[in-house]
């Protein structure tokens, strides 16, 4: 008996250290998964590549911004201040300047291709004036899709390269379109324009769905994307400066040009299109960028646009939305303020560009706040990335709408008005931190696709603003009650679209983002994919 307790009690001890053996063999295995795991996650990298690509994307945008705004100024420079607005649309009759009588060309070769003084100024009403600042619309829409395939399909660098430089040649040419031309020759080069640079917004978000981690999204695409701003600050005062000089007008179009041009060449000796791509980029930082978007960045290898997939998101729709808000109101702040300044405010031409540029050099530093602000809110999980996006444009809208109402009642006071323009700006931007980034958190691969779909659907209905402005603006163009229609018409696309998204609006990545491996069809060569 003793025997046999013996042995149950040496069969129990046996099974007893077994148990352990195991149990510790387990803690070891998980304990040495966890050091791999730790060892292989990636790390956050310093200063790198990614910057730089992102400060050459806010040159590439800031140049594009200062040519896109700076008609609005320009006009006022063109146009002979004693015209009558009522006007039909078709006299573009052309004058000297008063104190001089000589006809342009008769003192040399340079004045006749306008170098050199007297410059002609013309008598466009405000409508035509409205259609030329619209144009830009008309063709900055046409391209916005098959740009969006293109930046897919060839990355950015090629494609904002040539833009940069058709931009830069039509820019040059736009004086002698004007003066041996037509208003009608200035709205088509100002189609090419924007043909050319409806590349810049898809190709942009295609490069940072490749270089933007989700924890530097907001502050890597907010300084990119801040060239908006500071090339309107530089853009609107510099056009003032040179239209005063002895440059004169066609001055302008020939630096932007000369910039256009330069700009292209910095990029296609500097830019990559992916860190697969980029020939200086540590190792340890192309880990960091791929891992964190699950990408590989393989070379000659391009995701197949699940389209109907795509065109089902509710979130695209929503993002739409809210940009043909931004649009609206981005077209009326950056056309109309420079003419309300000229028609209502009565400020001279420098002083206008200066006056008009000053809310956007605001809206260029507050830029840095809200980007770290909602970086911040992602990274200590205080909100999701959902909530994040739809509080950035709410921070937005609703400050920026309640402005421009303020702006269409308030006593037109130059202290009064410009003080209204800045706080509208300074919170404006806070909206691009909510749906411009959006495609980026919905679908990284695909980002420059959507992009695509809703700025040529924004454009299609935002490039009525100047339009509506000139149709409102028809019966008398200094007249404040008018303008406060204007005001009023932008108040309320801010409100209403900023509803819109909050509602059904999300930053959910979404499954198609991503399409099953080792399926024929999901990766197409160049050759073989169609562009649409």
């Amino acid at each position: 008996m003793s025997n046999l307790e013996n042995g149950k009690k040496y069969q129990k001890d046996l099974l007893h250290s077994e148990i352990d053996a195991e149990r510790k063999s387990r803690d070891v295995v998980e304990k040495n998964e966890a050091q791999i795991t730790l060892c292989d996650k990636p790390k956050q990298i310093g200063y790198g590549c990614r910057h730089q690509q992102a400060a050459l994307l806010f040159v590439c945008l800031m140049v594009a911004y200062s040519m896109r705004t700076c008609m609005g100024v320009a006009l006022v420079a063109m146009v002979h201040s004693h015209h009558d607005s009522n006007s039909d649309i078709s006299n573009s009759t052309i004058d000297i300047p008063e104190n001089n009588q000589t006809e342009i060309g008769s003192v040399g070769l340079l004045n006749g291709i306008l170098f050199t003084e007297p410059y002609p100024t013309f008598r466009w009403n405000k409508t035509t004036q409205d259609y030329m600042l619209a144009a830009f619309s008309w063709g900055y829409m046409i391209l916005q899709i098959p740009a969006g395939q293109i930046a897919h399909r060839y990355g950015t660098r090629y494609l904002l390269t040539g833009a940069l430089v058709i931009n830069g040649v039509v820019s040059f040419c736009t004086p002698w379109a004007a003066f041996y031309g037509s208003w009608v020759f200035v709205v088509i080069l100002r189609m090419i324009q924007g043909l050319s640079q409806s590349c810049f917004i898809p190709g942009m978000h295609t490069a940072f769905g490749k270089w933007a981690p989700l924890e530097e999204r907001g502050r890597l695409s907010a300084f990119a994307y801040g060239g908006q701003a500071l090339g309107t600050v530089l853009g609107l005062p510099i056009t003032g400066f040179i239209a005063a000089s002895p440059l004169g007008w066609p001055g302008i179009f020939r630096f932007y040009g000369f910039l256009s041009l330069s700009v292209g060449a910095v990029l296609w000796f500097f830019g990559a299109d992916s860190p697969a791509q980029h020939p200086r980029i540590s190792v340890a930082e192309r880990r960091y960028i791929e891992e964190a978007l699950g990408q590989t960045g393989s070379r000659g290898k391009h995701l197949k646009v699940p389209w109907k997939k795509l065109l089902r998101c509710k979130a695209l729709y929503a993002i739409v939305v809210a940009h043909i808000g931004q649009t609206w109101g981005q077209l009326t702040l950056y056309t109309e303020v420079p003419a309300f300044m000229d028609k209502v405010m009565r400020v001279n031409i420098k002083a206008n560009g200066l006056l008009t540029a000053l809310p956007f050099l605001v809206m260029w530093f507050t830029n840095f706040f809200f980007s770290w602000f909602t970086d911040m809110l992602i990274v200590k999980k205080w909100l999701s990335v959902t909530n994040t996006r739809k509080l950035a444009h709410s921070l937005g809208c609703i400050p920026a709408a309640v402005g421009l109402i303020s702006l269409a009642y308030v006593k037109k006071d130059i202290v009064v008005v410009e003080t209204i323009l800045v706080l509208t700006c300074a919170f404006k931007i806070a909206a691009h931190l909510g749906w411009h980034v959006n495609h980026i958190d919905l679908a990284p691969n695909f980002a420059g696709t959507m992009m695509s779909i809703s700025n040529a659907v924004s454009n299609l209905v935002g490039s009525l603003a100047p339009v509506v402005a000139g149709f409102l603006l028809a019966e008398d163009v200094t007249s404040e009650f008018l303008w406060r229609k204007v005001f009023l018409v932008a108040a309320g696309f801010y409100i209403v679209t900023d509803l819109v998204y909050v509602a059904i609006g999300s930053a959910e990545l979404q499954e198609w983002n991503t399409p099953k491996e080792d399926t024929k069809g999901n990766i197409a060569n160049d050759e073989q994919k169609p562009m649409l």
